[in-house]
């Protein structure tokens, strides 16, 4: 018998949170598998130190340290770093906050959340986008952390480890380190969201006190702050530094702009809307604070004591004059480095890739679908330049994904007004349905959102993959903003193209002509 909304109704809480009534009437949908039903209500008990943890291990890692490293790099002073960062955590925890709401209320992860707007067929656009860049990011935390690992194996084994024959412009021992990494996430990963949550309690604290450590040791060595705070901006107040500013505040704020997206994959187990809220105020913008201030005083340190800025702090960890000193700081660069790259880069594709094909990946076999990519990305070049990092890539991907914040935030808040049924998120006989899945005003809406933000996209003259005059020369000009571009031309055209007929076409009621059988 085919599924019928009417077969699966929900309840609400005290807490407005919303749970189904009969789960066993969605078992047979080909859209549905244990990992993208709602999360039961007795089984959404993370509370606010989970999610303040949960933020602690996700900033608390080395390519967080490297946003304001490499700003600095680029010439900023302390104080220009350091605010250029606090505004943009503040800026991006607005859409992060916004779309964390559905996954608290409805106990759903970001792909179903995404079925809303963009039909049950259709969220496979948005979540396999979004997969995808989290590949990428796994790979680049994976690569680090292998660098850590890599440098404290020489500690111990020396030249024969640290010089050993080079294998694709790195020695084979660094490759050695790579695998080592990616098969200890894997392990993890593979231990399930609750072992995750676990993990996270204990290892945040642990990766603050090595992040302070490594402070104190660089403050210690150049005589106090003095020296470092008075370094100067090779960029002034002026020009110079607005050119700079611009894109490195899209940079910054694209750096989280995965995480504006799938918060939901989180917040769907928050005890309550005011816990997951606190959490995320407490976590994101002061641990960013936090890791970005250290960055700065250590990047500017290094500049102090060895005539140039070192980006890369497992590099400067391998200048201690101490062996244990060596190890023990990298120990917890290798802890900081999992600890957010499962969190962050390993949960939402294996939520996305489940998404695409229900009935074959689960959560842990998405999530080595995602290791996989991750290698088949090839991070080691990402990372490579600062420019290349905070420009070419952060820039360029936090666009295309702003753009899907804004038709989800306009969707949710401006057209559905917060109520969506859940029973249909999963049914393609339901209101989601749309036409053969999909909704076009939602992919037109970030198609076009997408094309404002990196339509554009423009290097230096021998510096990045895109031409000096941009992509396309018109829309240049728009890449220095490309977030608040693809966000803002996504929320628009969304609600133009939604609002006027949203009673019949934003929340179809009608089944479509020949809608896609459940399976049997």
């Amino acid at each position: 018998m085919a599924l019928t909304a009417a077969s699966a109704s929900q309840l609400t809480d005290a807490d407005g949170r919303v749970d189904l009534v009969d789960r066993a009437a969605l078992t047979d949908s080909s859209y549905a598998n244990e990992e993208l039903l709602p999360t039961k209500l007795a089984d959404r008990k993370w509370t606010t130190y989970n999610y303040a943890a949960l933020w602690m291990g996700m900033a608390h890692n080395i390519p967080s340290y490297l946003l304001a490293a490499g700003l600095v790099t680029l010439g900023m002073d302390w104080l220009q770093a350091f605010l250029t960062i606090t505004l943009a955590n503040l800026i991006v925890l607005v859409p992060m906050l916004l779309n964390s709401h559905a996954g608290t209320k409805y106990g759903i992860p970001f792909p179903v959340f995404a079925r809303a707007f963009y039909g049950l067929r259709g969220a496979n656009l948005p979540a396999l986008l979004r997969a995808f860049i989290a590949c990428g990011w796994f790979g680049i935390q994976t690569w680090v952390g292998g660098q850590a690992i890599f440098v404290i194996v020489g500690q111990l084994a020396g030249d024969g480890w640290s010089k050993a024959a080079a294998v694709g412009g790195h020695p084979w021992t660094m490759w050695l380190s790579f695998a080592v990494f990616w098969v200890a996430q894997m392990l993890l990963i593979w231990r399930g969201i609750e072992g995750l949550r676990r993990f996270e309690n204990w290892a945040a604290p642990l990766v603050t006190v090595a992040f302070l450590g490594l402070m104190v040791w660089i403050v210690l060595k150049v005589g106090g702050f003095g020296p470092i705070f008075t370094q100067p901006s090779k960029l002034g107040w002026g020009p110079d530094f607005w050119v700079v500013f611009a894109p490195s505040l899209m940079g910054m704020i694209a750096f989280w702009a995965t995480l504006s997206l799938n918060m939901p994959d989180f917040t769907r187990f928050g005890g309550s809307q005011r816990k997951q809220v606190l959490g995320q105020l407490y976590g994101l913008p002061t641990t960013m604070a936090f890791i970005s201030m250290i960055s700065i005083v250590v990047t500017s340190g290094t500049i102090v004591l060895y005539g140039q800025a070192i980006w890369d702090p497992v590099e400067v960890a391998s200048r201690f004059t101490s062996p244990v000193a060596v190890i023990i700081g990298l120990l917890m660069a290798v802890l900081a480095t999992m600890s957010c790259n499962v969190a962050a880069n390993v949960v939402s594709p294996s939520y996305d890739f489940s998404n695409a094909l229900p009935r074959w990946l689960n959560f842990r076999t998405a999530g080595l679908l995602t290791g996989v990519i991750g290698i088949l990305i090839q991070p080691w070049r990402l990372v490579s330049d600062p420019r290349t990092y905070i420009f070419t890539w952060l820039g360029f991907y936090g666009g295309v994904l702003a753009a899907v914040a804004g038709v989800l935030i306009a969707g949710y808040w401006l057209v559905a007004r917060t109520r969506l049924d859940l029973a249909d998120l999963y049914l393609p006989t339901g209101q989601y349905w749309y036409a053969g899945g999909w909704n076009w005003r939602a992919v037109v809406a970030t198609v076009l959102g997408g094309l404002a933000a990196v339509g554009g996209a423009y290097s230096a003259p021998g510096s990045g993959p895109f031409p000096a005059e941009g992509l396309i020369p018109g829309l240049k000009s728009l890449y220095d903003y490309s977030w608040v571009a693809g966000l803002v031309v996504g929320f628009v055209v969304y609600a133009a193209l939604t609002l006027p007929s949203a009673d019949r076409a934003a929340r179809p009621r009608a089944v479509a002509a020949t809608p896609e059988p459940a399976e049997k």
